[in-house]
């Protein structure tokens, strides 16, 4: 099952200083993601000063409770980088996949 999570950062100031703190596991996470093919992709989400402040991510999962237990042990989760957390259950079209 595909969702799409939109994650806006927490909005204190320490927010970006946390953000940057866990990034390398954070990526460390989602190339994990992408060998067992639950990443499909993401983006950061930007302000108007391009600081990023949250983030965009498709994903795959087996269900819902998969993808549950991926986030607790996201490090954006864990490290609370993200404040709020949108998790819509979506299908992405065959003509974006990749030959």
């Amino acid at each position: 099952m595909q969702f799409v999570i939109i994650a806006k950062d927490a909005t204190d100031a320490e927010a970006l200083s946390r953000r940057m703190q866990a990034r390398d596991g954070h990526l460390a996470h989602i190339r994990d993601g992408i060998e067992t093919g639950e990443q499909i992709i993401a983006a950061a989400m930007l302000d108007q000063d391009e600081k990023m402040c949250g983030s965009v991510m498709f994903v795959e999962f087996e269900n819902r409770e998969k993808l549950d237990e991926w986030l607790a042990e996201e490090p954006f989760v864990t490290e609370k980088v993200w404040g709020d957390i949108q998790v819509i259950p979506c299908r992405i079209p065959d003509i974006f996949s990749k030959a």
